[in-house]
């Protein structure tokens, strides 16, 4: 999976944003957006609070890592949130993203999530998964605008919604 993450490009544009990776510069606006309990809520790896601290060590240890392809998703030279993709042994690539409550509502999730999920197909991944809290109908219907169609229902079994019903999905490239 390592060498699916440095075949994916590293900066995206789309119409109305730039995705690249995130910098400390980008520190200050992360920890303000993340520090929010409404995004906090569906989020199974965030902190809360989430600090500064929390911010810089994302991007010197997880953005950093081979696990982890994150692309800060900025729209008017604002940050609006991340994406990104995980990569675990023996398993597809999970997308996963989230914006700052201000920037809710505008199509920018879907537009993140498409345009890395194009870039993830270009490098040459043949499936993506995902998943969102059943209750999250609003990241539910991102995904399925990216092509993913739920597979299943599972518990979270670990990180900040333990417990919680989380909604599994995949989309499957066709192979040409």
């Amino acid at each position: 999976m390592t060498a699916l993450k440095h075949r994916l490009p590293a900066s995206i544009r789309t119409a109305r944003l730039v995705l690249a990776a995130p910098t400390m510069a980008h520190a200050p606006a992360i920890a303000q957006l993340a520090n929010n309990k409404n995004v906090h809520r569906w989020m199974a790896r965030l902190p809360f609070p989430y600090a500064l601290s929390d911010a810089e060590f994302f991007i010197r240890e997880i953005v950093s890592s081979d696990e982890e392809a994150c692309f800060a998703i900025e729209a008017d030279g604002n940050l609006a949130g991340i994406v990104g993709l995980h990569f675990a042994e023996g398993d597809v690539p999970e997308l996963g993203y989230w914006l700052g409550e201000p920037f809710w509502g505008q199509g920018y999730a879907t537009e993140a999530a498409s345009a890395l999920v194009d870039a993830a197909r270009a490098a040459g991944a043949t499936a993506l998964r995902s998943r969102a809290l059943k209750d999250n109908a609003g990241s539910r219907n991102v995904l399925r605008k990216c092509g993913f169609a739920e597979t299943g229902e599972a518990i979270e079994a670990a990180n900040n919604l333990k417990g919680q019903t989380m909604v599994l999905m995949r989309l499957e490239f066709d192979e040409r």
